[in-house]
């Protein structure tokens, strides 16, 4: 019997469960551990409330579950309770799934104010994940800085624009979408180094924002290069170019919109300033080199706001004893290799990149270099030493059965039109597994 350990039990966790299934059948057992009560990761607590489509490839991570071979273990924190040493002496294989949860630092002058806000931590709020219930975003701003030009952007702009009725069908958490109803938010401008050509937003997500009911998106004509190159564009960035172009020109028309979400091309943020709490935005302009980085062009401007959300990507954090590397963010690997029975996947292999659906062929890649490297296993103790272990020092695991007891809780308090009310405590959580 071969026994693999994976660490998070998000997307890249539950593809390679699967793919250990389908490697190896019923000569596994795999234990999926993960620092909360409940599964799924970013599924849960990153991917936006009002995407509840992309949100239901949870129920093909269930389905993992339903095996006698594959356990969720909540409630576990490794670094805590148990170190990543002391799992590779029970499993043939340690799998580091914890993807990318802490934000990249804003290195700017300012960055400490109050009113600065990290997306991980923005969108942990309005998601309901218990590492930011607290957070309470100042949403008596009156302009708020968003930096980024990618999808997470998309989705902090779209939730902070929303009307009340806009969140009917989605997961947003009560303390959250009683914030944004007394928001006071007018203006929501993208800060992004390059331009039109060099977004990292995709189509279906940035043709959203001409859809919301009180914004309207504005787009700088000037930013645009001749429309003629666009034709050079592959097809998803083209389309997403032409919603650009099409908010340029649709502006005029929807001026009785209270919100505007503004693109700021070309623009290089360098210093947050206020006393105490964020007051304005030093800003850089910037033009392209010949290989399209930007440069700054030496001139500066003001930009008012109350309020800055940095989404420039995210970084895994440090385990004790597991090798980093700290440029990018992400645990020193070689094709998800780290050490001898050491691996890691998915956005704590490759850094932030790709989408969810990405992590399935690293899952399954994953799988064939552990198939390559521990054969049929070396007789190790696996989950029964690990169950003695924990009991040992007191932990209170969470099973995937309790799990879809804190989940019937969940929906049952749900409120009108919404699939679920989730519980941000953890206490909460495993009360309620009964």
């Amino acid at each position: 019997m071969r026994h693999i350990a994976i660490i998070g039990s998000g997307p890249a966790g539950y593809y390679s469960a699967e793919a250990a299934q389908k490697k190896f059948g019923e000569d596994v057992a795999v234990d999926i551990i993960d620092r909360l009560p409940v599964p799924f990761g970013l599924i849960r607590t990153g991917v936006a409330p009002d995407h509840q489509s992309i949100k239901a490839v949870s129920r093909r991570y269930e389905k993992t579950n339903l095996g006698d071979n594959v356990r969720f273990i909540g409630n576990v924190t490794v670094g805590e309770d148990v170190s990543v040493a002391e799992l590779q002496e029970l499993y043939d294989a340690v799998v580091l799934a914890t993807g990318a949860p802490a934000d990249r630092a804003l290195d700017i002058p300012g960055s400490d104010l109050d009113g600065v806000i990290g997306s991980a931590a923005f969108v942990g709020w309005y998601n309901g994940h218990p590492d930011f219930k607290d957070l309470n975003p100042p949403l008596d701003a009156r302009s708020v800085a968003i930096i980024g030009n990618g999808n997470v952007a998309l989705d902090v702009a779209r939730i902070l624009a929303k009307t009340e009725n806009e969140f009917a069908g989605s997961d947003i958490v009560g303390h959250a979408l009683d914030g944004l109803k007394r928001s006071k938010v007018e203006k929501i401008t993208f800060l992004g180094r390059r331009g039109p050509h060099q977004i990292a937003m995709t189509p279906k997500e940035l043709g959203e924002l001409g859809q919301l009911e009180r914004a309207r998106p504005v787009v700088e004509g000037s930013d645009f290069p001749d429309e003629g190159d666009d034709a050079m564009l592959e097809p998803g960035m083209r389309k997403a170019v032409t919603h650009l172009r099409n908010f340029h020109i649709a502006a005029a028309d929807a001026q009785h919109k209270p919100i505007e979400i503004i693109f700021d091309f070309f623009a290089m943020p360098v210093e947050i300033q206020g006393g105490g709490r964020v007051e304005k935005l030093i800003v850089e302009k910037t033009m392209l080199d010949n290989d399209l980085r930007s440069i700054g062009t030496g001139e500066r401007y003001e930009l008012e706001c109350q309020m800055v959300i940095s989404c420039i990507g995210y970084r895994t954090p440090p385990i004790e004893g597991v090798p980093y590397e700290h440029g990018r963010g992400r645990f020193a690997n070689v094709d998800g290799r780290i050490l001898p029975g050491l691996y890691c996947v998915g956005w704590a292999r490759r850094g932030p990149s790709g989408t969810i659906g990405t992590n399935k062929p690293d899952g399954f890649a994953i799988v064939d270099a552990i198939a390559e490297d521990i054969g049929a296993g070396d007789r190790k103790e696996g989950r029964a030493g690990l169950d003695r272990l924990l009991e040992t020092r007191g932990v209170e695991t969470v099973t995937f059965r309790d799990w879809k007891k804190i989940e019937e809780a969940e929906i049952a308090r749900a409120r009108d039109g919404s699939p679920r009310e989730k519980f941000t405590d953890i206490a909460d959580m495993i009360a309620a597994r009964g």
